[in-house]
């Protein structure tokens, strides 16, 4: 499964990479904010996008918005991997099309979880 995650964090983003690595995906291309997820969805191939809330330049809900707006890349499963934890922010998130939540720390397991309920 080739997966982009998304998180200005380069930290966060070498966290989440190191997880997923452990739970068994290797194919993983980084971006450090919205702009650059839509960038990289365009060039095609994304089985999945893990995507933070707050970033500059375009944050996660702007690019999640737009990525399920696209004809071309509205099909991609996005799941928020955030620290915002509002029920009022996962609602939205939902409501925009996010295939599921997870709030930061997290557990492995939590995440190996959530992308296998969203496997098709």
């Amino acid at each position: 499964m080739k997966i982009l995650l998304v998180d200005d964090s380069s930290t966060m983003r070498r966290i989440q990479k190191n997880t997923l690595e452990k739970i068994g995906h290797t194919d993983v291309t980084e971006a450090e904010d919205g702009v650059d997820a839509i960038k990289k969805l365009a060039a095609g191939g994304f089985e999945l996008v893990l995507m933070d809330w707050n970033m500059p330049n375009m944050t996660g809900i702007e690019a999640l918005k737009k990525i399920k707006a696209d004809p071309a890349t509205k099909d991609i499963p996005v799941i928020m991997v955030t620290s915002e934890s509002e029920k009022t922010r996962i609602m939205e998130a939902i409501q925009s099309g996010a295939a599921n939540y997870v709030v930061k720390p997290f557990q492995p397991e939590t995440l190996a979880e959530k992308i296998s309920s969203i496997k098709k």
